[in-house]
């Protein structure tokens, strides 16, 4: 069964009437998801802008309802992880999650760190035994495939690269995604956009031809496995 979780976090639209404020994450998500598609047969598809649409911020409520056993959980504790509890029902479908994120200063939207704090939820998505030792938490879903697409004004985010001190876009999203139960991580970047030179183009162009390799890549797996 191949259901694809399909999130976007940055707050541009896909298409402006200036082009030059079309949200580049979002159209190279958009590619990936086409190719995927046309190359794999898609039982479901789950899409989710948290840019445009943000998910709540949770609250000191929010977290007194969480640590509320469920059969003592009030209609209003009820209420207030209804969508917590709608979002990690999506995550636990879907076998890729696809998460496109521009880099907000170094790191990743607000919009998708609220998805995330809605998701990471104990007894839900993680559980807690100090029996464990030092490393007491740990994530309750497997199996799933990451892939994560972002674009940047400036360049040089990965490892050994000039401003890899600087990256806490890529490297959050790798730490948090365990409690997605993801368990293989694809990326797909695009840098300089700041620059709007021909390095800003050449990065594009290779995000491009690499959305298109990862999807066919996984399309194949996916194939394989329904064979």
């Amino acid at each position: 069964m191949s259901i694809i979780l399909h999130v976007d976090s940055s707050v541009r639209a896909i298409t402006n009437s200036n082009p030059e404020h079309d949200s580049i994450s979002k159209k190279l998500a958009r590619q990936f998801i086409d190719k995927f598609k046309q190359a794999a047969n898609t039982d479901e598809y789950i899409y989710r802008d948290v840019g445009v649409n943000p998910p709540s911020f949770i609250t000191q409520d929010w977290i007194g309802a969480v640590f509320t056993p469920e059969h003592k959980r009030t209609a209003v504790q009820q209420q207030l992880l209804a969508q917590s509890d709608e979002l990690i029902s999506e995550v636990e479908k879907a076998g890729i999650i696809v998460i496109s994120s521009p880099m907000y200063n170094y790191g990743m939207p607000a919009q998708l760190k609220a998805w995330f704090d809605q998701i990471v939820r104990i007894n839900k998505t993680f559980d807690f035994d100090l029996a464990r030792g030092d490393k007491p938490l740990a994530p309750l879903l497997t199996g799933k495939t990451l892939v994560i697409i972002t674009s940047s004004g400036e360049f040089g985010f990965e490892p050994g690269g000039i401003n890899e001190g600087a990256s806490h876009l890529v490297p959050h999203l790798r730490t948090v995604s365990k409690y997605l139960g993801v368990t293989d991580i694809y990326e797909i970047a695009s840098e300089y956009q700041e620059f709007a030179d021909h390095r800003h183009q050449q990065s594009l162009q290779q995000a491009r031809l690499k959305a298109d390799e990862i999807a066919l890549l996984l399309a194949s797996k996916q194939t394989a496995v329904a064979c």
